[in-house]
């Protein structure tokens, strides 16, 4: 796959996925605004993607400060992280992925400036490898799940494009092809951004994976005609108690496997576990742009001038919804995954 994010040349190199798939075009991100904004302009998305994004951009802004002694180093730094984490409010793993960079030059404080610059670089590039590790050994797993002749559903992109490679429950998917399983996918076009329809799509498309691009709406019709065996989506936050934040439309979609019989797993690494928030209600839910709603590409109108509109960028998904959860260290019921985080920080 086309890196999603990389170190390159002294500046963040993003695959921009807001000219996709039309176009396979890069962004240089210079400084750490570029990087934030990028990430807030989803020309980076996906939980994954954005922590290894939001390190960089940590590690990229380190390397302009000026600063000789580390108190002050650390307070522009500080700034830094702050400006990184206020660019989306519900992936965890950007907050996640910034908190490792703080402890780190929290770790720090008796070295040199220029080595303390060169070890929140390295740990940015550590992340970025670390991910690819973990989504693949998270396919592993969850490629169990999957007989041959089956047909998965996924909804949004939760793939290489969504992460710093191989993806989450597209890795799965993708690990199972790579075991020579016999089968097909079926990618809802997920509104109003249609990440299913220009990014799975494109991404299965890239692999030769055999995929078929649905409607949102369709996906109950094709279940009651039994042409859905087992729905894989990604999460955006994993809350205590098993709920799960993701892409709008998942919760539809859990919904519906739930009344036909069919398993629905999320596949996330321990890093889009949230400890901290006890159930899918305190999960705070990101409002965007009407204009994503209302437009296609913010340019061809498709409702009316003025019209009100409801668009948040996630929904929850309740843990009695969800068969189980896929993750680097195997899988588990929603109710397990708390027991699970914890005894593996141990």
């Amino acid at each position: 796959m086309v890196p999603t994010v990389q170190w390159k040349d002294g500046a963040v190199r993003l695959l921009d996925q807001s000219r996709l798939p039309e176009l396979v075009e890069f962004l240089d991100c210079r400084d750490y605004q570029t990087v934030a904004e990028a990430i807030r302009s989803l020309k980076v998305r996906g939980a994954p993607a954005i922590g290894v994004t939001a390190a960089m951009g940590v590690a990229l802004g380190a390397q302009t400060l000026t600063a000789s002694d580390y108190d002050s180093f650390a307070k522009s730094l500080l700034v830094i992280c702050d400006h990184l984490a206020a660019t989306r409010p519900t992936a965890v793993n950007l907050f996640w992925a910034i908190e490792r960079m703080k402890r780190l030059l929290a770790s720090l404080r008796t070295q040199p400036i220029a080595a303390i610059k060169a070890e929140l670089l390295k740990e940015s590039q550590a992340i970025l490898d670390e991910d690819i590790a973990l989504c693949k050994a998270m396919g592993r797993h969850g490629a169990e799940l999957i007989a041959s002749g089956q047909t998965v559903l996924t909804h949004c992109n939760a793939g290489a494009l969504a992460t710093a490679g191989y993806g989450t429950a597209l890795g799965v998917i993708r690990a199972a092809w790579e075991q020579g399983k016999k089968i097909q996918v079926i990618a809802d076009e997920t509104r109003p951004v249609l990440q299913g329809a220009r990014l799975t799509a494109w991404e299965l498309m890239q692999d030769k994976i055999p995929v078929t691009l649905i409607t949102d709406n369709m996906a109950g019709s094709l279940m009651r005609q039994g042409k859905i065996q087992i729905c894989i989506v990604g999460a955006d936050r994993i809350a205590a108690n098993g709920d799960v934040a993701n892409k709008i439309g998942t919760y539809s979609v859990a919904v519906l496997a739930k009344a036909h019989g069919i398993p629905f797993y999320v596949a996330a690494p321990y890093s889009t576990i949230d400890l901290k928030t006890q159930t899918g209600a305190d999960i705070p839910i990101e409002q965007r742009n009407p204009l994503e709603v209302t437009t296609i590409h913010g340019s061809h109108p498709v409702a009316p001038v003025g019209v009100a509109v409801y668009n948040p960028a996630f929904d929850v998904t309740p843990a009695d919804l969800i068969t189980g959860i896929i993750t680097e260290r195997g899988i588990f019921k929603p109710g397990e995954v708390a027991v699970e985080f914890k005894r593996n920080m141990i």
